[in-house]
């Protein structure tokens, strides 16, 4: 029985006690597929080499003991820290936050393409934008790219919406605008003060139909290679309208809808045949 050798690349200066990261790494670490689990963080100093040069010959990891835990120091990345290169691994896992330097990831699909890299780093960059939603219009509220005030503005003619920066995540630098009154995260202000902070400068928004009954909450599903793993549903706190943890909402168990199991369905081939084989799907309640 052939058993695998599997790194593990992320950026602990990033986490938090919910990040998943470690719950994985310990169960990679006990699967009876796996050699041995090590893991190599971009918030190591001694990997700037790596990360930063793209230089591929070597990277600094720890192995995967029992002890392996989050701390705010990091002190999990400094224990049994070794030079170690990426060709001595079968698996390489990406969880590091985006966005991901475009550059990074052409230099790992260029210099290892030899292993096995979950996901494929060029769909990662290709997926990673909010604006990749526009192929999959079906399953969405309606959506408008804005790349002018004017853009915008005849967007928010329709109905209230949100903004989403293109490569933004954690629900950061969101916009929601109601006719003429617009929030940024929770601060108020009205559209005039808002539109007067665009003039002059670039930016690449995904405007999206605002959904009333945010209250209830996003639903983040997991997929693995086709087949959902299991969801949370994140609700806002009551004085906010932002789901996500980041951002002060809740993690809650829940159940997994029919309608969702007809989106991953609809959604999946795409995203296995561009080499996207673990993947997050938020989902919420239509307006009706």
């Amino acid at each position: 029985m052939q058993k695998f050798n599997i790194l593990i690349l992320t950026d602990h200066t990033n986490h938090s006690k919910e990040n998943s990261v470690y719950t994985f790494a310990h169960a990679l670490k006990n699967h009876r597929f796996t050699n041995r689990t090590e893991i190599a963080s971009r918030g190591t100093l001694e990997n700037n080499t790596f990360f930063k040069n793209l230089s591929t010959q070597h990277i600094w990891a720890t192995k995967v003991k029992q002890d392996f835990r989050f701390t705010h120091n990091g002190d999990s990345y400094k224990k049994g820290i070794k030079k170690v290169s990426l060709y001595e691994y079968d698996v390489i896992w990406l969880r590091l936050p985006p966005p991901i330097d475009k550059n990074f990831l052409n230099f790992l699909s260029k210099n290892f393409s030899n292993q096995l890299i979950i996901n494929s780093p060029i769909a990662i960059y290709e997926t990673g934008s909010k604006e990749f939603l526009l192929n999959f219009q079906s399953v969405c509220p309606p959506m408008k790219v804005c790349r002018s005030i004017e853009d915008v503005i005849e967007f928010k003619n329709q109905f209230p919406i949100v903004l989403k920066p293109f490569r933004e995540y954690g629900g950061k630098g969101i916009i929601r605008i109601d006719e003429e009154k617009v929030w940024i995260g929770n601060q108020e202000m009205t559209f005039n003060t808002f539109i007067s902070t665009l003039k002059d400068s670039k930016f690449e928004y995904l405007g999206v139909k605002f959904l009333k009954n945010v209250a209830k909450g996003d639903k983040r599903i997991i997929v693995v290679n086709g087949k959902i793993m299991g969801a949370s549903l994140r609700l806002p706190d009551k004085n906010s309208w932002l789901c996500n943890v980041s951002m002060g909402g809740t993690s809650n168990r829940t159940e997994i809808a029919e309608e969702e199991f007809e989106i991953i369905e609809k959604i999946n081939p795409i995203l296995i045949k561009m080499g996207i084989l673990m993947y997050g799907v938020d989902t919420l309640v239509n307006d009706d």
